[in-house]
């Protein structure tokens, strides 16, 4: 019998089940913090060993999100210092937080999956003795909660990925191993704005406004209205995106450089509010005419925030919901509250999915109900230029994926 080898090149793929000393990553330390081209370098590390509940994937090809943007410039959160003030003894951060690929090890109490099985990876992550969880109730509202492969080491970035078994999702046969590894943290996030908040759920012919519709999240947003039966509005910022989200089940399309009142709302005893209330009123109406009837959303699907929040609560129908899960514009919201207790309005937050949401929109994906958005391909050695990309907006539309131990574009679909 052969000796295990200490490492492998990608691509190289050892006897199934044998799993190396070292292993290749890409990684973020705190002394290159800044700009994700150089923050993000390639180095070899130590294969992570499991824990009971784990299992150890190896990676095809992995999605590429913003969250490890913001591990690259340490910012808000230095995730290395956060997880060393817990006891973890990594200076590196190992990121990435979708993936497909091979379940390689399992850990002694792990039943659900078995070595050798084609696999997505879903990004929510917890401690398996967090009372709330043992108790039955959503995970995600447990206080152990985590963004597996930003707030957790040993992401899909590496040549080996440890995750949780519960993370663990078919991956739907179909799908090359980059289709596969890029859509899920978005799709399953989504889903959970959606789908996750009972009684302010799709219904059929519900109208639901979706802003960034090109973007990786919004996008899958688009599709998931659809397939539920509802009526998604997409909002875009260049025309070039209209057909896009056509294609994406979008039932019109607005760009929302047709109007100029974006920002915080001004006091609504002042002058400048009556012009906010007019553009404001003009996107509610843009909506209508977008829809081709007077409906107005059941629910917003919010990530901009700061700049697009008090028109988004304004034009959320009566009994209606706007649900956010970021603020990319910033955090510092305002809005009318005269609208939103006398209509009963929500306005909900959401966090990445529990393991049934993610079950869920995977298996829409499996039944060709919907498309991961794959936009471009690079090669596992561009993780670091595909995060540039996203930082500096410049990245196409849909979802980026790298390569990882899938060395060639369009090998994994059945």
């Amino acid at each position: 019998m052969s000796a295990v080898k200490d490492l492998y090149e990608l691509g190289d793929m050892p006897p199934l089940g044998e799993v190396p000393k070292n292993m290749h990553a890409f990684l973020v330390r705190q002394d290159r913090f800044g700009e994700p081209k150089t923050a993000w370098q390639r180095e070899v590390i130590p294969t992570p060993e499991l824990k009971p509940d784990d299992v150890l994937v190896y990676v095809m090809a992995t999605g590429i999100n913003y969250n490890n943007v913001w591990a690259a410039l340490g910012y808000p959160v230095d995730v290395i210092a956060d997880r060393q003030k817990k006891g973890e003894p990594e200076d590196f951060h190992a990121g990435g937080s979708d993936c497909s690929g091979i379940v390689w090890q399992v850990g002694s109490a792990v039943t659900d999956v078995k070595v050798g099985d084609e696999v997505v990876v879903h990004s929510g992550w917890w401690e398996p003795d967090d009372p709330w969880v043992l108790s039955g109730r959503d995970p995600m509202l447990a206080s152990s909660t985590r963004i597996w492969g930003y707030q957790t080491n040993y992401g899909s970035y590496c040549q080996f990925a440890r995750a949780q078994s519960h993370q663990i999702q078919k991956k739907p046969k179909h799908l090359t191993w980059e289709e596969a590894g890029c859509y899920l943290l978005c799709a399953s996030t989504a889903y959970r704005m959606l789908m996750g908040w009972t009684p302010n759920t799709i219904e059929e012919g519900d109208a639901v406004l979706v802003w960034g519709a090109a973007g990786g999240l919004g996008s899958l947003a688009l599709q998931i209205t659809a397939a539920q039966g509802g009526k998604p509005v997409a909002v875009i910022s260049d025309e070039d995106k209209r057909q896009f989200c056509l294609d994406k089940g979008a039932a019109g399309v607005i760009n929302r450089n047709d109007f100029s009142h974006w920002g915080p709302m001004p006091d609504t005893t002042t002058q400048e509010w009556g012009e906010w209330m007019k553009g404001a009123r003009g996107f509610g109406k843009a909506i209508w005419e977008a829809l081709g009837e007077r409906k107005s959303p059941k629910i917003v699907f919010e990530h901009p925030g700061e700049a697009t929040l008090p028109t988004s609560d304004f034009v959320c129908d009566t009994g209606g919901m706007v649900v956010i899960c970021a603020g990319t514009t910033g955090y510092n919201v305002t809005m009318d509250l005269r609208y939103h207790w006398m209509m009963q309005k929500r306005f909900q937050g959401s966090h990445l999915s529990n393991d049934e949401q993610a079950a869920a929109v995977n298996q829409l994906v499996i039944d060709r109900k919907i498309d991961p958005c794959l936009s471009a391909t690079y090669s596992f050695d561009e993780i670091g230029y595909a995060h540039q990309l996203m930082h500096d907006n410049k990245h196409p539309y849909g979802n980026m994926a790298c390569l990882v131990n899938a060395t060639e574009k369009g090998q994994g679909a059945n």
